[in-house]
């Protein structure tokens, strides 16, 4: 019984300290590339800022695309008015006029540069004056209006000057959206691949470290039984000195690197990841040779950079502006088409013998306001008219000046394209290049690196028998700390050289099935 006693007080205690243990262990977050790229398009701040630009250009699309809404417009006045009456012929005492009009019209912008409108406008009148015939009366009058630029401002490509402009404003937002999104993803590389090779140079740094505290050992071995002299463990001691320096140095560029990626990736704002956890990469520095001509990367680069797209969609800005401030320098020739139909209608009086200057009335004929409805849409009364405008301004100034401004700026933008070409093509032979060069490296310090292991063991079996010296054995652990940390260094310079090129190329987010749907 004692003894479960003991056994089950044992198990507590252990998993105690199993809990104590876990409770003191840092808290390590594994994170593979993808999962960083991911959380860094979702938290990053630039992208963020970004993301709005697009938006607030579809909002100019719309409000441009307003020029095109129908709008509707209504009115309505209504006049009570009396005055005294001066002559028995006009009224008996006070000459009493009550007045009412209304209209509605619906107008709509062409796409011609010209516009239309349908309005209809009506009125009553009913006064106490004498020797009315008609009394109260109703007017309405159905009117269509046609308007057309026939040299200034004239053509769909004048009057949706604004729309065309803020739908490629809207293009080049979306293609700067691309772009940034595209830097982001190579800045996640930059600093997970430099990441990774803090860590991994760390861990070269132990084993040199681990070399150098074995052969130390071996020395005070030899020393104690005389066949090494004292100094030979100084030498060691300074050697392993030197090397937890080393180490030092290492742990802090690991931290360095930790918090930079953790900046792109914005763990501040992601409740998923701890602030204060530490980043375990998931991903080995492993790498494939890729082979592109620089034929390829140009063709590849001058379809896909959004950067290029963007300036070229600023140069049909720049050439819509010309033609616009052509268009302005024009005669004002404007064509204008009326057609309208009037109504009237009201209560006819009738006097006696048909004599109005009688002034006895012996009745009436009752009309109303849709008889004067009825006369405007049926078209009883038709009426049109047909003219133009000719305005030719004898200063034009301003005009010449802002055409020869857009010609410049036109100028301007393909001069900065061509530049941006040039520019494009130097960045892609040199990301090629890099490519190249950065496989060929890694084939030179594995070489190197492999030969360094079997210098060192030479060196080690000869130590062991008396043919070298520490000095040479050190100083060839060293070279092997320095083969493999030169290695995986360009094994690192190669994946980013690689990132750098996709980025170039403009096709970085393809690689990684990254879409911008998807971030918004």
């Amino acid at each position: 019984m004692q003894l479960r006693k003991l056994a089950a007080a044992l198990l507590f205690l252990a998993g105690v300290s199993l809990f104590l243990g876990a409770q003191n262990e840092p808290n390590e977050i594994p994170l593979s590339l993808e999962e960083c790229i991911a959380k860094a398009l979702k938290n990053n701040l630039s992208v963020q800022v970004e993301l709005i630009s697009p938006e607030l250009a579809e909002l100019s699309v719309a409000a441009a695309q307003e020029k095109f809404i129908p709008s509707l417009s209504m009115n309505y006045s209504r006049r009570d008015q009396k005055s005294a009456s001066y002559s028995w012929l006009d009224a008996e005492d006070t000459v009493k006029t009550l007045s009412n009009s209304f209209g509605t019209e619906v107008s709509q912008q062409l796409p011609t540069g010209g516009s239309f409108s349908l309005s209809l406008d009506g009125y009553s009148y009913d006064t106490n004056r004498n020797f009315m015939t008609i009394n109260p009366r109703y007017e309405s009058t159905l009117t269509f209006n046609f308007s057309q630029p026939l040299l200034k401002n004239f053509g769909p490509n004048i009057s949706r000057k604004d729309i065309i402009v803020a739908k490629n404003d809207l293009e080049i937002s979306e293609r700067d959206l691309k772009r940034s999104i595209q830097e982001v993803v190579y800045q996640v590389e930059q600093a997970y691949w430099n990441y990774v090779y803090a860590i991994e140079n760390l861990e070269v740094q132990k084993q040199s470290l681990k070399l150098a505290q074995d052969l130390l050992e071996k020395n005070k071995r030899s020393v104690e039984v005389g066949t090494m002299a004292p100094i030979e463990i100084i030498n060691a001691q300074a050697t392993v000195a030197q090397r937890q320096a080393d180490i030092l140095a290492a742990q802090a560029e690991v931290k360095n690197n930790e918090d930079i990626l953790k900046t792109i990736i914005n763990v501040a704002a992601d409740i998923e990841t701890p602030k204060e956890a530490t980043i375990i990469p998931k991903d080995e520095p492993e790498y494939k040779k890729k082979e592109i001509t620089l034929d390829e990367a140009l063709s590849i680069a001058m379809q896909n950079r959004p950067d290029l797209e963007s300036t070229r969609i600023s140069l049909e800005n720049s050439q819509i502006d010309l033609n616009y401030t052509k268009n302005q320098m024009l005669p004002q020739l404007d064509l204008s088409a009326s057609y309208w139909s009037p109504g009237v209608s009201g209560d006819r009086v009738l006097y006696l013998n048909d004599n109005v200057l009688s002034g006895i009335v012996i009745g009436k004929v009752p009309g109303g306001l849709g008889d004067s409805f009825s006369d405007a849409f049926g078209f009883r009364y038709q009426n049109w008219s047909v003219g133009l405008t000719l305005d030719i301004p004898l200063s034009d100034l301003l005009s010449r000046s802002q055409f020869k401004q857009a010609r410049l700026n036109l100028e301007m933008a393909k001069l900065q394209l061509k530049n941006q070409e040039q520019e494009i093509f130097r960045d892609i032979k040199i990301a090629v290049r890099n490519v190249a060069t950065n496989y060929e490296r890694i084939q030179a310090y594995k070489a190197a690196r492999e030969l360094a292991e079997k210098q060192l063991e030479a060196e080690e079996e000869k130590l062991k028998v008396g043919l070298s010296t520490n000095y040479l054995v050190l100083q060839y652990q060293a070279d092997l700390a320095t083969q493999r940390s030169q290695e995986l260094k360009s094994i690192i310079d190669y994946k980013l050289s690689l990132a750098g090129l996709y980025r170039d190329l403009g096709i970085s987010l393809d690689e990684r099935n990254i879409s911008i749907m998807d971030i918004r």
